[in-house]
This record gives structure tokens, C-alpha cells and sequence, in this order.
């Protein structure tokens, strides 16, 4: 057990000392980078943007000021050229996406929204603002008759409750009853 015990803190002595090891270098290739993207946008601006003079005259202002517009419309013009590409070519992706599901015969359906509308808005929005269409679909409705049950005959030749205890009170009434029993 003795030996297992050496051999382990060995193990993790030495991983430690490689791990140490390459964050130093990694440290280092790290500083370097920053150094070399430092120098690489220093040589951009110098090789791009010549230095500013500042001319005393207002001609020499105004002419510098035609300058820089004309170059804001060269860059302008180039942004607006990089835009169209761009969109050309999400555009030619979308299609070449398209045909590839068509071919695979999986289709993707769209994310559907939910859409608040009247029926006579979205007549007018089928249709257009030309056709004027008022849908009432309570109007088409039909009128349905109530049928008759049998509960509801009996209560209506039943009628006044008052009536029925008057004609089967006293003698009369029992004898009526008895008769209608049997």
C-alpha cells in the first residue's frame, strides 16, 4: 500500500507540474498575440489612413471636407454592394435549404401565430377593401323548435296546483281518486 500511495503523489506531483507548465506557455503565447494584433493594426492605420494636416485657409477646409465626402460615398457605396451579396446569397442558401427538404420529402412546417380577427376582417383582408361584406353568423343561424316531452304535457294538464287539492278535497275528491286508481 506504501508504494501505491508514492506512485499516486508522483502522478499528481507531475500533473501539477505540467499543468503549471503549460499556463505558462499558454501565458506567454498569449501576450504574444495581443503584441502581434497590436503591430497588425498599426500597420492597417498607417498603411490606410495617411496622417491629418489641418489646413489653416477655408479653401484648403472645404476642399478637404470634398474629400472626405467623396470617400464616405466610395465606403458607402462598398457597404451597400457587401449588403446585397449577403443577402443574395442567404437568399440562394434559403432556396438550395428548401429544395433539399423537398428532395428528402421532409417538409418543415412554419411556426403558425395565433391571429385575433373578426370573421369580417378577415373577409376584408381575403377579399380586399373593395368587396364589402358584413358576415353576422348569428343572422344564418336556424331557428330550431322545442319539442314537446312528455314531463312537460303532463305539467302543463296538471296546470294550478291549487285547483287539483280543491277538487280532490272531502268526500269527492277521495272517490275520485279511488276511481282513477283503478
Amino acid at each position: 500500500m506504501g508504494d501505491d500511495e508514492k506512485r499516486n503523489r508522483a502522478i499528481t506531483a507531475r500533473r501539477q507540474h505540467l499543468k503549471s507548465v503549460m499556463l505558462q506557455i499558454a501565458a506567454t503565447e498569449l501576450e504574444k498575440e495581443e503584441s502581434r494584433k497590436e503591430t497588425e493594426k498599426q500597420n492597417y492605420l498607417a498603411e490606410h489612413c495617411a496622417p491629418l494636416h489641418i489646413p489653416s485657409s477655408m479653401a484648403e477646409v472645404q476642399e478637404l471636407c470634398k474629400q472626405l465626402h467623396a470617400k464616405i460615398d466610395v465606403a458607402e457605396e462598398e457597404k451597400y454592394d457587401m449588403e446585397m451579396k449577403v443577402q443574395k446569397s442567404t437568399k440562394e442558401l434559403e432556396d438550395m435549404n428548401q429544395k433539399l427538404f423537398d428532395l428528402r420529402g421532409k417538409f418543415k412546417r412554419p411556426p403558425l401565430r395565433r391571429v385575433r380577427m373578426s370573421a369580417d376582417a378577415m373577409l376584408k383582408a381575403l377579399l380586399g377593401s373593395k368587396h364589402k361584406v358584413c358576415m353576422d353568423l348569428r343572422a344564418n343561424l336556424k331557428q330550431v323548435k322545442k319539442e314537446d316531452t312528455e314531463k312537460e304535457r303532463d305539467l302543463r294538464d296538471v296546470g294550478d296546483w291549487r285547483k287539483n287539492i280543491e277538487e280532490k278535497s272531502g268526500m269527492e275528491g277521495r272517490k275520485k281518486m279511488f276511481e282513477s286508481e283503478s
